[in-house]
């Protein structure tokens, strides 16, 4: 199959695997772009730009493919030494960055200059058109459904997408609900030319998480999701346990008073590592998306994709067309 997406970023199928804290590592971004995809490695889940060039020598030990790396721009006082990551990016021969988190903007030139094509992830269509605007060479358009930080429009993508679609001259991918065939043959329906894919990618075999992780997702239905820190106006759809049952007694108890200090101890990075690392999976929240309730099992990345592969040729070449031919 061949998109702008496809030939933005020389992979084989238009699928990109998200950038996931605590996920994101060589093993997976490899299996991911061996597979056709393109697969990504979180830059922020390392703790130094030494520790992510490492990384991508990693991957590039494990693939020959194309990856890409994630970096998300926080809003944060004490930032971390972003110019040192794209510094490592940069010298690792990476020509595909995700940005998301804050805008790219003050760091396009440096990522122009290596020839690197930049995709930003935005849920709305305003922060898609201002990524276009500063020389974003594609957008993620990320809807409610989403597993992370869907915004604060709660706008779904059977209507995001098209909106999208209507507004932009670069491609972008779905984000959010994405598990299968249908959910790429959907996405093209509605303009986008590819899709970004997290949760789904969680359950694999070669995702570096607890298989506790796996098996929760694959039991899940699409009402296990719920949505925190929304009085924070920095809302976040994470799979139900016991951390963010607690979290939404603090939120309920606290309301427009809430501070991130209430809730930090349920929801730092620290405490995410000990779910998606070690499988205790009522010590903090953890990201899921609503798709959980379309996965059903754990494959590889490769069966996975071929698998999807397969459905959307299915889906083109024989259902819809009898629609035509009826």
């Amino acid at each position: 199959m061949k998109t702008r997406i496809t030939e933005l970023f020389g992979i084989r199928h238009p699928i990109i695997q998200g950038g996931m804290h605590h996920v994101g590592y060589a093993e997976l971004a490899a299996a991911v772009s061996n597979a056709g995809g393109l697969g990504i490695i979180t830059a922020l889940t390392q703790p130094t730009p030494e520790d992510l060039a490492r990384e991508i020598a990693r991957c590039h030990q494990m693939t020959d493919r194309p990856f890409g790396v994630n970096l998300t721009f926080l809003p944060s006082f004490n930032a971390p030494p972003y110019p040192e990551y794209i510094d490592a990016i940069v010298q690792g021969g990476v020509k595909a960055v995700e940005t998301a988190g804050r805008s790219p903007e003050q760091y396009m030139p440096q990522f122009k200059a290596a020839g690197i094509k930049v995709i930003h992830k935005c849920t709305s269509v305003r922060h898609s058109l201002k990524a276009e605007k500063i020389g974003c060479d594609a957008v993620s358009v990320d809807g409610f459904e989403c597993g992370g930080h869907p915004g604060e429009d709660d706008i779904p993508n059977f209507i995001l997408l098209p909106r999208a679609a209507d507004e932009l001259t670069i491609p972008f991918v779905a984000s959010g609900g994405m598990a299968d065939g249908r959910s790429l043959v959907a996405a093209m329906a509605l303009g986008a030319e590819g899709m970004n894919m997290g949760t789904r990618f969680l359950a694999t075999k070669e995702a570096p998480v607890h298989d506790n992780v796996k098996r929760a997702i694959v039991k899940a239905d699409e009402l296990q999701t719920r949505l925190i820190m929304r009085n924070l106006r920095n809302t976040e759809r994470v799979m139900n346990n016991a951390a963010v049952q607690e979290i939404e007694r603090i939120e309920k108890e606290k309301g427009e008073s809430e501070s991130i200090d209430d809730i930090r101890h349920l929801v730092t990075g620290a405490k995410g590592r000990l779910v998606l690392q070690e499988g205790k999976m009522d010590e903090a929240a953890w990201s899921c998306g609503m798709v959980a309730g379309l996965i059903h099992d754990i494959p590889t990345c490769d069966e996975l994709i071929q698998r999807i592969m397969s459905e959307t040729e299915f889906i083109v070449r024989e259902r819809l067309a009898q629609f035509l031919n009826g």
